[in-house]
């Protein structure tokens, strides 16, 4: 999505969100080692995270409400899962056949 299209407020929502990922990112130990960060800063992380994440919601709901287009972006800014089933259908353009108009005759 462009930057160009989102508020200020959505710009600094998804810089705080990636910059707080990268942080969890780069401190997760490896398995089996003590975390770097206290667990009290990792509840605080995690509760940031809830905080970008109900305010993104709140944003895009006020977005699907304005306009029809709007919609379109909010399912554009829900993150997915490399693994997730998308909900669009490819329909491979050898199956699509032409159709004839049904003309008098067989009409009868």
């Amino acid at each position: 999505m462009k930057d160009d299209t989102l508020n200020k407020e959505q710009r600094i929502l998804i810089a705080m969100r990636k910059t707080l990922a990268g942080i969890v990112k780069d401190t997760t130990p490896l398995p089996g080692r003590r975390h770097l960060l206290k667990e009290t800063t990792i509840r605080d992380i995690r509760h940031c995270f809830s905080l970008i994440s109900a305010r993104e919601r709140e944003l895009a709901d006020e977005m699907a409400g304005e306009t029809a287009g709007a919609a379109r972006k909010v399912a554009a800014m829900r993150p997915r899962y490399a693994d997730e089933p998308h909900d669009e259908k490819v329909v491979p353009i050898a199956s699509i056949r032409k159709t004839t108009a049904p003309t008098d005759k067989q009409d009868r």
